[in-house]
C-alpha cells in the first residue's frame, strides 16, 4: 500500500507542476499576442507588391499603431540578423590574425559608408528573389535597418573577445574545454553584458535610417513601405507639425515597449555573467522576467530548450584551429590532426597572405580610380581632400567634447543599476530620436540669428553618435567586478586616483570600442547634418559630408564614388592612428586579469 501511495504522490506532484498557475494567465496573454501580431506582420509581407502603390500612407493617426507594428518587425528582423552576423564576423576578426588584416578595416569602411550607398545596391537584389511581392522591399528595408545596427555590436563582441582576463582563459584550458566549449561557456558569456547595451544603441540608431529604408527609390520608382519612418517622411514633405508629433508619441510607445518586454530582461538575466567574487547590493530587475520564472506551466514549457542549448554548448566540439594552425577535429576523446608540422603561424602563410590583401586592395583602387576620372578632375580631387580635412576635424572635436561630458555620467549610471533602470528608457529614446526631426528648429534658429552653418549644424551629427559613447560605457561600468569596488573603497581611494586607477582603467575598452563606432557613425550623420532643409529653405555647411549629399542629390556618380572614397579613407587613418593603438593599449596592458 505504501509503494502504491508514493506512486500516486509522485504522479500527482508531476500532473500538478504542469497545471498553470496565476502568473502562467498573466503571461499567456502577452505571448499569445506578441505571437499574433507577429503572424499579422508576416502575412502582410506576402502581398502582391502593386498594393503598396494602391495604399498610399496617410497622415491619419488611426494608422500609426499599425505602422508601428511594420516597423518594429522590420527593426527586430535586423536585430536578429545583426546578432548572427556579429557572432560569426567578431570571432573571425578576433581568432584569426590573418583574417583581422581585412576583417577590421573593413568593418571600419562598412560604418563609414553613407547607408544610402547599400540600398542602392541591394534594393534590385531583394527584389528579384520575390518578384512581385512585398517580400523583397521588405528584405531590403531590413537589410539598409541591419547596416546601421550590425557594425556597433559586431566592435563591442570583437572588444570583448580580445580582453577575455587571461586567469579565466587558462582555467577554461585547464578544463580542457575545446574551443567550441570556451566560446559559448567563456567567451559569449563574458561579452554578453557589453553586447546587450550595445544591442540597445544600434535597436536606437536603427531609427536614424528608418525614413530611409522604408522609402527605396529604384530608378523612376518609388516604393514606400507602410512605417513609422514612411509616415515620418510624408510628414516632413507636407510640413505637417501635428502629424509629428504623432510620431513621437508612437516612438515612444514602441521604444518603451522595446525596453519592457526586451532589453529590460536580458539586462537582468546578464547580470549574471558580471566578473566578479562578490555579490553586488543593486541587481537589475525587471518585471517580466520574474513573471516568467514565477510561472509553473510556461516554465516547464522553457525547460527541454534551455536543457537543449546547454547541451549543444557542452559538446566537445575542436572546431578548426582560426590562428593558422593545422585544422584538428575533436569529438569526444577522439582527435584527428596531422604531425610531424609546427603548430606555429607559418611566416611563409603570412607573406603569402599579405601578398594577396594587397594585391586585392591595389585592384580596388585602380578600379575606382579608373571610374571616378571619367568625371573627376585633379582640382576636385584637392578640393574633396581638403572638405574631408573640415569634417574630420568636426567629428574630432565633437568626439572629445561627447567624451568629456558622457563618460562621467556614463560611469554614474553604470555603477547604481537601480539609476540605470531607470534612465534606460530616457537613453534609448533620446538615441533614437532622428534628427532630421530637428531640422526646423536649426533652420529656423539658424536664419533668423544669420548663424554659422559650419558651427551650429555639427550639432545635428554628435546627437546621433554621442550615444553610442554613453551606452559603452554603461556597459564598461556595469560589468566592473563589485570586489574592485570593494578592494578600492577598503584602500580609501578617492577623488581623482579612484578615477585614474580605478574605474578609467576597467572602462578603457569599452570605451575606445564606443569611440571607434561614435567616429563612424558621426562620418555617417555628416552627410545628413551637413545640409539640411525645411521646405524650399536649405542651409549646407562646408564639409564631405555636405559634398556625398549634394553629389547624390544630382546623380554625380563619379562624384558621389569620390567622396565615399575619401571618406573610408578618412575613417580608416583616423581609427589605424588613433583608436586601433589605443585598443591595443587596453588589451595589453588594462584587462581585468
Amino acid at each position: 500500500m505504501d509503494f502504491g501511495f508514493n506512486l500516486t504522490r509522485t504522479a500527482n506532484a508531476s500532473v500538478w507542476r504542469l497545471l498553470p498557475n496565476r502568473w502562467d494567465f498573466v503571461a499567456f496573454p502577452l505571448i499569445i499576442c506578441v505571437l499574433a501580431l507577429t503572424a499579422v506582420g508576416f502575412h502582410e509581407t506576402l502581398a502582391p507588391i502593386s498594393t503598396l502603390q494602391t495604399q498610399a500612407v496617410s497622415l491619419d493617426p488611426a494608422n500609426l499603431p499599425e505602422y508601428a507594428l511594420r516597423t518594429t518587425l522590420r527593426m527586430l528582423a535586423a536585430m536578429v540578423a545583426s546578432l548572427v552576423f556579429t557572432l560569426i564576423y567578431g570571432t573571425l576578426a578576433a581568432k584569426s590574425r590573418r583574417a583581422s588584416m581585412v576583417l577590421v578595416p573593413i568593418l571600419d569602411i562598412l560604418q563609414s559608408v553613407p547607408v544610402l550607398g547599400y540600398i542602392s545596391f541591394t534594393v534590385t537584389f531583394f527584389l528579384a528573389l520575390f518578384p512581385g511581392r512585398v517580400f523583397g522591399a521588405e528584405l531590403a528595408a531590413i537589410f539598409a535597418i541591419f547596416t546601421s545596427q550590425a557594425w556597433n555590436m559586431t566592435f563591442s563582441f570583437y572588444q570583448s573577445l580580445r580582453t577575455v582576463p587571461r586567469d579565466l582563459d587558462e582555467v577554461s584550458r585547464g578544463f580542457h574545454l575545446t574551443n567550441w566549449q570556451r566560446f559559448w561557456k567563456l567567451e559569449v558569456p563574458f561579452s554578453m553584458p557589453g553586447l546587450i547595451w550595445n544591442m540597445m544603441m544600434s535597436m536606437s540608431g536603427g531609427w536614424f535610417f528608418v525614413v530611409a529604408s522604408e522609402a527605396i527609390v529604384v530608378g523612376n520608382r518609388t516604393i514606400v513601405l507602410p512605417g513609422i519612418g514612411a509616415y515620418l517622411a510624408t510628414a516632413i514633405g507636407e510640413r505637417n507639425l501635428g502629424a509629428i508629433g504623432w510620431v513621437i508619441l508612437a516612438m515612444t510607445v514602441v521604444i518603451l515597449a522595446y525596453d519592457q518586454l526586451m532589453f529590460r530582461p536580458l539586462v537582468a538575466w546578464a547580470d549574471k555573467f558580471r566578473m566578479e567574487n562578490t555579490s553586488s547590493g543593486n541587481v537589475p530587475e525587471s518585471w517580466l522576467l520574474d513573471l516568467i520564472r514565477r510561472t509553473r506551466l510556461i516554465h516547464q514549457l522553457l525547460v527541454p530548450a534551455g536543457w537543449m542549448i546547454g547541451k549543444m554548448a557542452r559538446v566537445p566540439l575542436t572546431l578548426p584551429s582560426l590562428q593558422g594552425r593545422l585544422p584538428k577535429f575533436q569529438i569526444g576523446g577522439a582527435s584527428v590532426s596531422a604531425r610531424g608540422r609546427s603548430r606555429n603561424p607559418s611566416r611563409i602563410g603570412d607573406i603569402v597572405w599579405a601578398i594577396i590583401v594587397l594585391a586585392l586592395t591595389v585592384f580596388v583602387v585602380w578600379k575606382v580610380t579608373v571610374f571616378v576620372s571619367t568625371g573627376v578632375t585633379w582640382s576636385e580631387v584637392g578640393h574633396v581632400f581638403w572638405l574631408g580635412l573640415i569634417t574630420l576635424f568636426r567629428v574630432a572635436v565633437l568626439i572629445a567634447l561627447a567624451s568629456v561630458i558622457w563618460v562621467p555620467i556614463g560611469v554614474l549610471i553604470g555603477l547604481r543599476p537601480a539609476l540605470a533602470s531607470k534612465i534606460q528608457p530616457l537613453a534609448q529614446f533620446l538615441a533614437a530620436f532622428p534628427a532630421n526631426l530637428l531640422f526646423p528648429v536649426f533652420v529656423v534658429v539658424i536664419v533668423k540669428f544669420n548663424l554659422n552653418p559650419d558651427i551650429w549644424l555639427s550639432l545635428l551629427i554628435v546627437l546621433g553618435t554621442q550615444w553610442y559613447i554613453l551606452f559603452n560605457v554603461i556597459a564598461g561600468a556595469t560589468s566592473y567586478p563589485n570586489d574592485y569596488r570593494e578592494a578600492a573603497t577598503n584602500f580609501q581611494i578617492k577623488g581623482w586616483q579612484w578615477w585614474r586607477q580605478a574605474i578609467l582603467p576597467g572602462i578603457f575598452p569599452y570605451y575606445v570600442t564606443g569611440a571607434i563606432t561614435a567616429s563612424g557613425g558621426a562620418w555617417n550623420a555628416s552627410i545628413v547634418a551637413e545640409a539640411v532643409s525645411w521646405g524650399n529653405t536649405k542651409i549646407v555647411a562646408h564639409g564631405l559630408g555636405a559634398y556625398i549629399a549634394e553629389s547624390t542629390a544630382n546623380g554625380d556618380y563619379p562624384k558621389i564614388i569620390l567622396g565615399i572614397a575619401f571618406m573610408s579613407l578618412f575613417v580608416t587613418l583616423f581609427n589605424r592612428l588613433l583608436w586601433r593603438p589605443l585598443f591595443a593599449y587596453a588589451e595589453a596592458r588594462l584587462r581585468l586579469d
